[in-house]
């Protein structure tokens, strides 16, 4: 089968420039064999504009760096191979994010600003003492957080989210998640109001308007609805504890 002559149409802007406009550039290659999106990247930048900006560390869908919406879809572009694709890409930054410059967000501000929202960190009951025995758990339970754990941050599931486009402040998928991963850790201990107050909003839980499509476009195939409808059972099971109590209460005050 001879090389396809590929025509990329490649979006380019520098939000820092006063002169530069939003625009798309058209550039062609020619097709190599076991081509990545990448390599096309790659050599659209060292053989026809040395300026174009992307973003790309580890080449091995480890880090997240280089997601980009590939088609309209967000994708990685160090594990897109070009044969998957028709001759025609065309290729955006991911939507959502802060724009940096052409191909390039930032991912890494909002990362840092939903961990501190959801305290993303072991909330332990007691002081931590250097000199005591390792805390244990079953190996089911380590698989488990370990699942979550996965995540690679590169925003490719709040770049597919509708609710997230709506609303800048939701959590998404990622945050989510991130919650779930504490909440299945024994060695957490948080208390359930705390829980109750991040996820049981507009921002979180019920911001979600079902689509799926965080987990559909999720590199790391990490099990997105599933942990969004266990947060969904956990915060209604909160709720009516909580509703339980204020009733409890008002019976009590009415008869003091």
């Amino acid at each position: 089968m001879p090389d396809r002559e590929l025509r990329f149409r490649v979006f380019r802007h520098n939000p820092f420039d006063p002169e530069s406009t939003p625009r798309m550039v058209q550039f062609q290659l020619t097709e190599t064999p076991r081509m990545t999106l990448f390599t096309a990247l790659t050599r659209i930048r060292e053989e026809l504009e040395p300026s174009l900006q992307f973003d790309i560390v580890c080449r091995a869908a480890v880090c997240g760096s280089c997601a980009i919406l590939v088609n309209g879809k967000p994708r990685l572009a160090c594990r897109t191979r070009i044969e998957t694709l028709p001759n025609d890409i065309t290729l955006m930054p991911l939507p959502f994010f802060k724009l940096v410059a052409d191909l390039s967000v930032d991912t890494g501000q909002w990362f840092r600003d939903m961990g501190t929202r959801v305290q993303s960190w072991i909330n332990a009951r007691e002081p931590f003492d250097p000199n005591a025995e390792e805390a244990r758990m079953s190996n089911e339970t380590a698989a488990e957080i370990y699942e979550l754990d996965r995540c690679i941050e590169c925003g490719c599931c709040v770049a597919a989210c509708g609710a997230a486009q709506m609303n800048p402040e939701y959590l998404g998928a990622a945050g989510m998640l991130r919650i779930a991963r504490f909440l299945a850790d024994p060695r957490d201990g948080r208390p359930e109001a705390a829980v109750f107050d991040v996820v049981s909003t507009e921002e979180g839980i019920f911001g979600c308007i079902g689509l799926a499509a965080c987990e559909d476009y999720c590199p790391k195939d990490l099990p997105l609805t599933s942990r969004l409808a266990y947060l969904r059972r956990k915060t209604a099971l909160l709720a009516l504890r909580k509703s339980s109590q204020v009733e409890e209460s008002t019976v009590a005050d009415g008869y003091a």
